[in-house]
């Protein structure tokens, strides 16, 4: 008896594409879990075993001093001596290609320079990184149409400005929320939404699950843009943990308090493995 897979995606294999291509890129060959440690400059240069050059950073944003024979790639130009980046906007970066050479030949070592928090922050991203290549994959709740609930998108009559904690003591973030979803989960619930990506939206949270079978800290969803009368889709079955789920060099954001939902969120990524 011979069986047909039909090639018409069902909810089921439209997730698994998704989460498959998520796990992808969160083992990329540069990806977070290449990051072999956070360097937070100062006004003083330092040198450091995974990066080259002494960095230092000022109000003129950070600087790299490079020593005869050292040398970085910056927008594909090779560079030597001094480099100065310039001042960098909250949350964004740059990034630099190294080649460190070793006995097994020269690796390709991404060297991120961003901006976090208020401080600039140094971030090598190396291929052999251990927590890279011993990486297992996360699991999952199995998807489940239970947490996939409609929602309505409320705007704010202007964009707020909201301060959240970050994992790293003292640090903190600051967001743009445009308004709250509401929906209904076992009763009514809202979440503050943050900008996301292009027209969506982006929350993080915590519910009851989280240090329990989620990681404790957050999760992190993004919501379709609503439409004119602000309905929208939240897919919880999508919810991810962030990078600091799984390395001590991130320096997520934690949730605002409006988001700690109080209902076990079984759906989307459990604690790593």
């Amino acid at each position: 008896m011979s069986t047909t897979t039909s090639t018409a995606a069902t909810p089921g294999s439209e997730w698994a594409a998704w989460h498959e291509a998520h796990e992808r890129a969160r083992a990329s060959e540069h990806g977070f879990l290449a990051i072999t440690s956070i360097r937070w400059l100062t006004g003083t240069p330092e040198r450091f075993d995974d990066a080259p050059g002494a960095w230092s950073t000022s109000d003129q944003g950070p600087v790299v001093q490079l020593d005869p024979g050292e040398w970085i790639e910056v927008d594909g130009v090779r560079v030597t001596g001094e480099h100065r980046f310039g001042p960098l906007p909250e949350r964004s970066g740059t990034s630099v290609l190294w080649l460190d050479g070793g006995p097994d030949g020269d690796e390709p070592v991404i060297v991120e320079v961003a901006r976090r928090g208020g401080s600039d922050v140094l971030r090598p991203r190396r291929p052999s990184n251990p927590t890279r290549v011993r990486y297992a994959g996360t699991p999952t709740y199995p998807p489940t149409a239970r947490f996939v609930v409609p929602a309505r998108f409320e705007p704010f009559e202007a964009p707020r400005e909201v301060t959240v904690g970050s994992v790293v003591d003292g640090l903190q973030h600051v967001y743009e929320a445009p308004g709250v979803l509401t929906f209904d989960l076992d009763g009514p619930r809202s979440l503050l939404a943050f900008n996301g990506h292009e027209d969506g939206l982006h929350v993080l949270f915590t519910d009851r699950t989280s240090g329990v079978t989620t990681y404790a800290a957050s999760r992190s969803l993004d919501i379709a843009a609503p439409d004119a009368s602000g309905a929208t889709t939240i897919d919880f079955n999508r919810a991810t943990n962030l990078p600091c789920a799984y390395t001590e060099h991130a320096t997520c954001p934690l949730p605002p308090a409006e988001n700690r939902l109080d209902v076990a969120i079984e759906a989307g990524e459990r604690l790593p493995v």
